[in-house]
């Protein structure tokens, strides 16, 4: 790896390098807002130093170093500041060690910066497990969580059984094409524009690890357990990072495939269809906020799926505009939960959010605006997101994929207004203790807030470097 390389992974170094600093910073006990405003200050270098344009265009043959690569690398950058920012009062009040958990955050936003540049099934596979192996510690990072304990093992046990599949799925699409290069290994294993045998079974692998990293059915089982037991800024992370850097590396993968995606139409439909479906009807029946939040996220995935398989320029730009308006709501959801947690406690349950619109209207308020936005009701961002995913799939004629995704949508309206209703519909003292919030997570919601609005009535820029960056 010569200075070029070097320059053109600048970013990923600042998060990684920073996050050996404040490591070691905080073996040597150093106040934990301190290290808290290091990791956000080293975020915002690699947020700047993303900027800058490198002279190559892969690095070492694993990783892109393209505007895509880029583009991502600023949106987990700055996901990793709002963490941070979020985990202010939320650490200190139940004594997370500041300098293992600035660490493990700014280190999961290196593995999925990387991750969405992987250009190599083992640039995959690394980016992928880099950021895996930081959830395991940071889900369970809450020792005192009665909860914590059992997300963390569920997610650690099926993520070993994932990366199980991954590695013999990387096999066995080596074993095909003799190469890891992601464009050469897929028109290696072409054979009259379809995959062979053995490409196509290594595929198969590949999808279960993935249904399972982005929570697709029938590999979704982990997922309300892991965001209940979740610190609720880590929560946060891991419903919009984790899953949006997956989803970002499987763009370039299907750019990759070009034809042969036919192949593998079916499996994707069927997948994303069962992933609305399943869902949905799990969702409705949800009575804990974080859990629905959890199956939310599952539908999410399934509307994505129709992006991937439409394809095209217009398929693939609405699907990274998606991720940035679904981070943004979602993150904002999981940021209104941390600012009422109190005392080790979060207002999940619905008796604990009753009344909160007359208590705290203003937060009260911020919460309806993301749960719209998630729903896909105008004027949101998550309307126009939704709306660029369908009519790029009615363009490829995916009609019937198509309603099934506008039926999921219009049922979800009924999951996510009805926390409104509960937090509205009498004015009754919370169940529990809830915290007023502070300054650094009304910076949070007022980001996230200001985001959603923001697209929603003025999407063009976002869309047009969307569009821009897969070229």
């Amino acid at each position: 790896m010569n200075s070029q390389d070097l320059f053109a992974l600048l970013p990923v170094l600042i998060l990684g390098l920073g996050s050996t600093l404040i490591l070691m910073a905080g073996a040597w006990r150093v106040r934990f807002h301190t290290l808290m405003v290091s990791g956000i200050v080293i975020a915002a270098l690699a947020v700047a130093a993303a900027f800058c344009p490198p002279s190559v265009t892969e690095i070492g043959g694993m990783f892109s170093s393209g505007p895509f690569a880029r583009f991502f690398t600023v949106v987990w950058s700055l996901l990793a500041a709002l963490v941070l920012l979020l985990s202010f009062r939320y650490g200190a009040e139940r004594r997370f060690d500041g300098g293992v958990y600035c660490s493990l955050i700014l280190f999961a936003a290196a593995g999925m910066s990387l991750l969405s540049a992987a250009t190599s099934l083992v640039g995959f596979f690394l980016g992928l497990e880099t950021f895996t192996l930081v959830f395991y510690i940071l889900i369970a990072f809450d020792r005192e969580s009665v909860f914590g304990a059992e997300a963390g093992l569920k997610y650690l046990v099926l993520g070993a059984v994932a990366t199980g599949f991954m590695a013999f799925g990387i096999a066995l699409v080596y074993l095909g094409a003799g190469t890891f290069h992601i464009p050469e290994a897929f028109a290696a294993m072409l054979t009259d524009h379809h995959l062979r045998p053995f490409a196509l079974f290594g595929w198969v692998m590949l999808t279960v690890a993935v249904g399972f990293k982005i929570s697709l059915v029938p590999f979704h089982f982990w997922t309300p357990d892991v965001y209940q037991g979740s610190p609720a800024p880590v929560g946060g992370m891991l419903a919009t990072g984790s899953k949006g850097a997956v989803v970002a590396a499987l763009i370039g993968i299907y750019i990759s495939l070009g034809q042969a995606v036919a192949d593998l139409a079916s499996l994707t439909w069927l997948l994303s269809a069962v992933t609305m479906i399943v869902g949905t009807f799990c969702a409705l029946v949800q009575r804990n906020l974080k859990r629905m939040l959890a199956y939310s996220s599952v539908v999410h995935m399934g509307y994505v799926l129709i992006g991937l398989l439409a394809g095209g320029d217009e398929g693939f730009s609405a699907v990274s505009f998606y991720l940035v308006v679904y981070s943004a709501a979602t993150l904002g959801s999981f940021a209104v939960i941390a600012s009422f947690s109190h005392a080790g406690a979060e207002p999940q349950e619905e008796e604990d959010i009753q009344g909160l619109g007359y208590r705290y209207a203003f937060r009260s308020a911020m919460l309806t605006v993301f749960l719209i936005s998630l729903a896909g009701l105008p004027p949101t961002a998550g309307f126009i997101g939704k709306f660029g995913i369908f009519s790029a799939a009615i363009k490829s004629d995916l009609l019937g994929l198509t309603l099934i995704g506008i039926l999921a949508s219009l049922v979800s309206v009924y999951y996510y207004l009805r926390v409104t209703i509960v937090m509205y519909m009498a004015n009754v003292e919370p169940a529990h203790a809830l915290h007023p919030g502070c300054r650094s997570e009304y910076a949070v919601l007022a980001f996230c807030l200001i985001l959603v609005l923001l697209l929603g009535v003025y999407p063009g820029p976002l869309l047009d470097l969307a569009l821009a960056i897969l070229h």
